[in-house]
């Protein structure tokens, strides 16, 4: 059976950009899907001779009914065997405004304004959030930056090996990301940044890693998490979730989670994955 994808999300977080990099990467992509058609493309793309091995379905604007009906088809292709991932875009609200008057566009969900829109469309979307296998956050990433991280989630992963992991640092002064299952704070270590030498420095530079890692405090966190990880990583294992993202953060990003992002993927390749290392923050 061919593989699914659908992708959806809030308009104006990233799902053209999405669209047109699963297409560079071979996929078949239909744009602006209506989900009543869903399950009859995928009948087709079945179909003996049919050599669409992975399709793409970029699904998008549309009130509660459009929306119930698209949480509806996922739930029957899923039910009827196939492959279907969903892949959720998100950014915040204020990002998105700036984006759509930044291209002097209106929003599909109001003839009011661009706010209003995002808040009705927002409020729609909930439920199809959680149906999510893979959400992504792109307040802070360029067109670029989502087509790497697409690229890393969906390309270069091995979906034989199982669930695919990522650590990412980041610092709470920016916000905590949006799109991550498990958060860990960081922020009761000595701070770095306060010692004379280190603070134009970041925890990928060995004089930070060491201090940080000569901390009483940071042996015994990073033993007990490994304790944490041998627990959930099968259990999700198991449970059959596809995706996970394990975020750790300190108060600029730049120091103490970075090394602490460090170890934590260490931790992870113990049990056979291989986890995409993300530091958002460290360049602030």
């Amino acid at each position: 059976m061919s593989e699914f994808l659908i992708i959806t999300g809030m308009s104006g977080a990233g799902r053209s950009t999405a669209g047109d990099t699963f297409e560079d990467g071979g996929w078949f992509v239909i744009d602006n899907m209506p989900p009543s058609l869903i399950t009859k493309v995928a009948d087709l793309v079945n179909r003996p001779g049919s050599d669409s091995e992975r399709v793409a379905l970029v699904v998008g604007r549309g009130g509660p009914d459009a929306v119930h009906e698209l949480e509806h088809e996922i739930e029957v292709l899923r039910r009827t065997g196939h492959e279907c991932r969903v892949l959720y875009l998100d950014a915040a609200d204020d990002v998105l405004v700036r984006r759509f008057e930044g291209t002097r566009r209106r929003h599909p969900l109001t003839a009011e304004s661009v706010s209003e829109g995002i808040r009705r469309e927002r409020q729609a979307l909930e439920g199809l959030r959680d149906l999510a296998d893979v959400v992504i956050d792109t307040t802070e990433l360029n067109v670029h930056q989502l087509r790497g991280r697409l690229i890393d989630l969906f390309e270069r992963g091995d979906p034989s090996v199982g669930m695919q992991t990522t650590v990412m640092s980041f610092g709470y002064k920016y916000g905590v990301p949006l799109d991550v299952d498990l958060v860990l704070d960081c922020r009761f270590l000595p701070n770095p940044h306060w010692v004379e030498g280190l603070r134009p420095l970041t925890g990928l530079d060995e004089p930070v890693r060491d201090y940080v890692l000569a901390q009483p405090e940071t042996g015994e966190f990073v033993r007990r998490l490994g304790d944490l990880l041998d627990l959930l990583l099968p259990a999700y294992v198991k449970e059959g979730k596809a995706y996970l993202t394990v975020a750790v953060g300190c108060t600029g990003g730049r120091h103490r989670s970075v090394v602490l992002a460090e170890e934590i993927a260490r931790l992870v390749e113990k049990h056979g994955f291989k986890p995409t290392l993300l530091h958002r923050d460290v360049n602030r």
